[in-house]
Order: structure tokens, then C-alpha cells, then sequence
């Protein structure tokens, strides 16, 4: 990457992530290349395959990934987001998210324990719900009930009419929609619950850095769709692996009270619920979730 390609506002987890070696490098996968940065030893005894959320990509996980130190964590852009071109001659639904993870995993990792993050936890849940083979589940944020149902639902139906919209105006004019960067700022604004200062502006500076590095509208819009039709209530109950569940309570998305029913359907379920924080756990208590991790994994 050129210097340009950085955020701007540096990170407040910066000293914990220089300590951890990273490469970058590429896999070919349902006949494209995904783009993946492996951090941590190679030679640790534990590997995870780190799922990134909605119009994110691999740089939104390392805040949690710097409070995890000796653990080999496997973090690809998704397709259509980061470095990681849409797939070619597919409509990005769930199907074709979920049989990209289970190629990938096969491919880069295989055995690896299984992180989703928000619309991650939906592709992560549902592909080891239909047999990717993993000893361990994790799901920070997860998409616990239908998004339309949320608290701030109303939100989100603005949302469905903005991802149609770009995806019928005209080419430019969709997409400049799309990389708006004032929408860009308000859905981080919305997101945000910590009221420190530099935190904030770190937050800030990451959506409008990384937020809009998707390939195309068309992928953008397939995988907006996913988003708000799908959820890991349907997946759970097809879940035999020890799944940990990392929960805000003052997520926005899905209220808490969602997922402490969400953890009940699964058979094996552990729920951690951090308080003080809403949808951005990886970025705003990363180290709370990193510790959850730790604690659980075998």
C-alpha cells in the first residue's frame, strides 16, 4: 500500500500491533484471488480465520488483533471489499459468501477457529452451520435478530432506500452516492458510543479511510441485501461447536435482550456482554473482546 492508502489519525493500539509480525498475501478461491494478511507466529499452536463486517475490511479486526498476542490470526478482505475483487460471475448472496469462507478455510487454514464480526457473524455462523469444519466459533457483534427490527429500525429502512438508490441511479452519480463522504461520517457518528475524544476521531478516521473501498455498487448493494435479510438466529440451532458470543450492550443493531435469546439457541453457547459500547466493540473495547477470546479458546 502507498502511504496514501493509511488512515490518517493514528491508532491508539498501534504499540501492541507493531509487536505482531504481518504478511500480506493472496489465495485463489471460487476463481478469484482474496486478498489476506496473516498476523501473529507461524508457529502458534492457534489459528484464526477473522471475518470482517459489512463495506469493512481486514484493517477494521486489528485492533482486536493487537491484544492478541501469539495467536496466528488469518484476516482476507471479503469479496467485492479492500483488495479482494467480487467474485467473478456471482451474485454476492449468502450462498456465495459462505462457499468462498469454507474454500478459503480449506484452502489458507484448515482447522482454524472461526471469527465473524456483525455481517461476518452471519457468513461465519451459516457456513459452519452447513459443515465448515472448525473446533471453535466466535461471533463479536453478531446480527442476533433482523436488522428492519432493531432500535434504530427506522435507520435502517433509510439504509435500504440509500444501497437501491445507488445501485439504480446512474453509474457515477450511484456511485458518488455510495462513497458519500458526509453519509459516510453520519453512519460512523451513529455507530460511535465512546465519548473519548482521541478514540472517537481514531473511529472516525477509519470508516472514512476504509468504509468505501468496495469494488462496485453491485457487490456493495448484493451484500447490503444479505445484511438485512439474513441473521445468525437461522444458523444456530445447526451449531454443535463451543461458540462464543461477544455482545454490546448498547448495540443499535440488536439489542441485548436479542442476544441473550440468540444464545440460547445454540447448543453450546457462551455469551459475554460488554457494557458501555454499542456496534463497534472491535474498535472501541478491543481489548475486553481479545480477553473473552483468550479465555476461550481451548
Amino acid at each position: 500500500m502507498t502511504e496514501s492508502d493509511q488512515a490518517s489519525v493514528p491508532s491508539p493500539y498501534a504499540q501492541q500491533l507493531k509487536a505482531i509480525p504481518v504478511a500480506r498475501h493472496e489465495a485463489r478461491v471460487l476463481g478469484g484471488t482474496t486478498a489476506y494478511w496473516v498476523y501473529g507466529p507461524d508457529d502458534a499452536t492457534t489459528t484464526i480465520v477473522a471475518v470482517h463486517g459489512f463495506r469493512g475490511e481486514h484493517h477494521g479486526l486489528e485492533p482486536v488483533v493487537a491484544h492478541l498476542p501469539g495467536i496466528r490470526v488469518v484476516s482476507p478482505d471479503l469479496p467485492g471489499f479492500g483488495q479482494t475483487p467480487p467474485l467473478p460471475g456471482r451474485r454476492h448472496d449468502l450462498d456465495a459468501y459462505v462457499q468462498w469462507l469454507t474454500a478459503f478455510c480449506a484452502d489458507v487454514a484448515p482447522g482454524a477457529v472461526v471469527l465473524g464480526h456483525s455481517f461476518g457473524s452471519i457468513v461465519a455462523a451459516a457456513a459452519v452451520a452447513r459443515g465448515l469444519p472448525t473446533p471453535r466459533l466466535v461471533l463479536v457483534n453478531p446480527i442476533g435478530a433482523p436488522a428492519l427490527d432493531g432500535p434504530r429500525g427506522i435507520l435502517t429502512r433509510f439504509a435500504v432506500f440509500y444501497y437501491w438508490l445507488g445501485a439504480k441511479l446512474p453509474a457515477r452519480a450511484g456511485d458518488a452516492l455510495l462513497r458519500n463522504g458526509l453519509i459516510v461520517r453520519a453512519m460512523s457518528v451513529a455507530m460511535v458510543k465512546t465519548k473519548d475524544a482521541a478514540l472517537r476521531r481514531f473511529v472516525h478516521d477509519q470508516h472514512d479511510t476504509y468504509f468505501s473501498r468496495f469494488a462496485d455498487r453491485e457487490a456493495l448493494h448484493d451484500a447490503f441485501v444479505t445484511s438485512v435479510t439474513h441473521d445468525v438466529r437461522e444458523a444456530a440451532a445447526g451449531i454443535a461447536q463451543p461458540t462464543l458470543l461477544i455482545a454490546a450492550e448498547r448495540d443499535d443493531i440488536t439489542p441485548i435482550e436479542k442476544e441473550r435469546e440468540l444464545a440460547a439457541l445454540f447448543s453450546d453457547a457462551t455469551l459475554v456482554e460488554i457494557p458501555g459500547v454499542g456496534h463497534l466493540i472491535h474498535y472501541e473495547t478491543p481489548a475486553e473482546a481479545a480477553a473473552a477470546i483468550t479465555a476461550f479458546l481451548p
